[in-house]
């Protein structure tokens, strides 16, 4: 993966893996490409990916403590929490209940 296109383009490939009603973090993503210091990128990605086809569900990619940072990229910045709540995804003050629960780790699970 040498240019950010192709990156990216392995970054929605993982995302669109993520099951619904779990999430993951940026930086688990991040290890699954090989970029363990990558979230950052992670998080670019996820910003730019809102009109890709196929669908990029990026709601359901969240900080390590699963914290909604990346709400302010949805327009409305409430539709991440939305998007959430309709898979069962129970949030509260931007912070996912059971994070630990629901969290997809995709270096064990693809």
């Amino acid at each position: 993966m040498k240019d950010k296109a192709s990156i990216y383009d392995a970054i929605y490939d993982i995302v669109r893996c993520i099951p619904y009603g779990r999430v993951t973090s940026y930086g688990a993503i991040a290890a699954a490409i090989g970029a363990k210091s990558g979230a950052r990128v992670v998080g670019y990605a996820m910003n730019l990916c809102h009109n890709v086809v196929p669908l990029v569900p990026a709601h359901r990619v969240v900080n390590r403590t699963g914290t909604l940072t990346g709400k302010h990229h949805f327009s409305p910045p409430e539709l991440m929490e939305e998007l959430l709540k309709k898979e069962g995804i129970l949030v509260e003050n931007d912070k996912i209940i059971n994070f630990s629960q629901l969290f997809w780790n995709p270096l064990l699970e693809l």
